[in-house]
């Protein structure tokens, strides 16, 4: 019987081939300019209730404090780790949408002019942002015609 020797899966060629396109879309200026400003959404988010004035409402300045820490831990990480971030945009989008109905949703009376036109803004901010994170990373990791990726690996006839 006659053994056959398999690399390990972190060795496979179309494996190789999509960790090192993940790291080309991570250097490029559109995914650190999204990154940079996704990070600045999201520590204005954390701190509008402070900035804008209505840290009064204490259910709304928590929600926009979790939601703007969340926001800049999932788009965060965008350079240091793109190959298991890119998917994560599709949460930063929902926070982006929460941010914008939460003076409507929150208990207690909080959908004020200033609270409700800060949190319109930063949630529009916050999901154009992820959505153009979520549009990068299909974008990069989209195969181009001729590619190795959807062609049958050697290792496939192995099973």
């Amino acid at each position: 019987m006659a053994s056959t020797h398999r690399a390990p899966i972190e060795e496979h060629p179309d494996l190789m081939e999509l960790r090192a396109r993940h790291d080309r879309a991570a250097v490029t200026p559109r995914a650190q300019m999204i990154e940079a400003l996704a990070l600045i959404t999201g520590l204005f988010l954390a701190a509008s209730p402070w900035i804008v004035g209505f840290n009064g409402f204490t259910t709304l300045a928590v929600t926009n404090l979790i939601a703007g820490l969340a926001y800049m831990l999932l788009l965060g990480g965008l350079g240091s780790s793109y190959e298991r971030t890119h998917s994560m945009a599709w949460a930063a989008a929902v926070i982006g949408i929460w941010t914008c109905v939460a003076p409507w949703v929150v208990a207690g009376d909080v959908a004020h002019t200033r609270s409700i036109t800060s949190n319109l803004i930063t949630g529009a901010v916050a999901t154009l942002l992820a959505l153009a994170a979520a549009s990068a990373a299909r974008d990069r990791t989209d195969t181009p015609r001729g590619s190795r990726m959807g062609r049958r690996s050697p290792m496939a006839g192995d099973r």
